[in-house]
């Protein structure tokens, strides 16, 4: 099957972070929304694809890493301690007066 070229190349640049603007016709395209995941496939000849990523219901890195966390937590409880009151207080007034967002989108100066 022989792919078809759409649209002529788009570029878009990497910022210090390595974070980079998906092209406004490439999202329409794929049907991006804000906070969608993409999917990068590198095939045999070098050639990167960009996909819209399936959306799945639990993230298997993170199912993984609780799994490991679990097995270890069984096999050495002895290492698990409680946080002390003066940690806890000394934590809440460091970010006591931080406000912030998860599902903001990083700002200019942030990038």
């Amino acid at each position: 099957m022989v792919a078809k070229t759409l649209a002529p190349c788009s570029e878009s640049t990497l910022t210090d972070r390595y974070q980079t603007t998906i092209p406004d016709h490439i999202r329409k395209v794929l049907a991006l929304s804000k906070r969608d995941k993409i999917c990068y496939t590198i095939e045999s000849d070098g050639k990167v694809v960009i996909s819209r990523a399936e959306k799945t219901q639990s993230d298997p890195i993170l199912g993984q890493f609780l799994n490991f966390i679990t097995q270890d937590i069984g096999k050495n409880p002895q290492h698990l301690q409680g946080i002390s009151s003066d940690l806890v207080s000394r934590v809440q007034s460091l970010v006591a007066e931080v406000d912030f967002d998860l599902d903001a989108p990083l700002l200019d100066e942030d990038e």
